[in-house]
């Protein structure tokens, strides 16, 4: 709980900070409602006392609910904070130290929150594609170690984020409701530490690359 209410307190500041120096326009502020598909491209190098363990990681893909909040500072630029949380499964594949086999290393939720600075393109009438590029701050909560291993630490990760979608206009009005489709790519990291003492005799460090695609549909009103 500590770390989403940490979590909570960075996309709040960051949130502020942005909307804090806009100058307002005509009906600023816009909401939408996505489900989004978050699908891993993952990696991992694994290590025992610095040593390189052969071995890999597969993170399950997931679908969520996820909301986000546009603040136009024109009728081109916008910034946008995306909040989405999602449970993956965690396993650690063709670990040498157990034969080549897979083990399961359960669960954690990953709270995402990522903001992003887009450019609208307004001049195709109901039909308004945008891009966008900006950061992403991931923490790690409620991990479950599973079974196998005694404990588990992910480390927070920060990086970059890159987006792509469209508003189509369902009200030919300026503001109103509209239908949304949405691809982000982000960057994600993280330094884990697992802890495979009574299985292994051995904690296990791995440099994971999560590095999500995240493929959204959904609504959006604007204001």
């Amino acid at each position: 709980m500590k770390r989403l209410f940490c979590a909570a307190l960075l996309a709040s500041a960051t949130w502020t900070t942005v909307a804090g120096v806009a100058a307002a326009d005509d009906n600023p502020w816009m909401v939408r409602g996505r489900v989004i598909g978050v699908l891993p491209s993952e990696s991992a190098d694994l290590s025992v006392a610095g040593a390189r363990l052969g071995g890999d990681v597969d993170i399950s893909d997931e679908y969520v609910p996820e909301l986000d909040i546009t603040y136009f500072f024109n009728k081109n630029i916008a910034a946008e904070l995306i909040l989405a949380t999602a449970q993956h499964d965690v396993t650690a594949t063709n670990v040498a130290a157990v034969g080549g086999a897979d083990v399961k290393i359960g669960d954690v939720w990953v709270l995402p929150p990522t903001v992003t600075l887009q450019y609208h393109f307004t001049d195709m009438g109901k039909f308004k594609p945008y891009v966008g590029a900006g950061i992403n701050a991931t923490l790690f909560y409620n991990e479950d170690e599973g079974s196998t291993a005694d404990n588990i630490d992910y480390d927070p990760s920060f990086g970059p984020a890159l987006q792509v979608g469209f508003d189509y206009d369902l009200d030919g009005e300026p503001g109103g409701w509209a239908f949304n489709a949405d691809v982000k790519k982000i960057w994600i990291n993280s330094d884990v530490t697992v802890d495979f003492t009574t299985a292994l005799g051995a904690k296990v460090k791995a440099d994971v690359d999560i590095n999500p695609t995240v493929v959204g549909l959904g609504f959006g009103y604007k204001f």
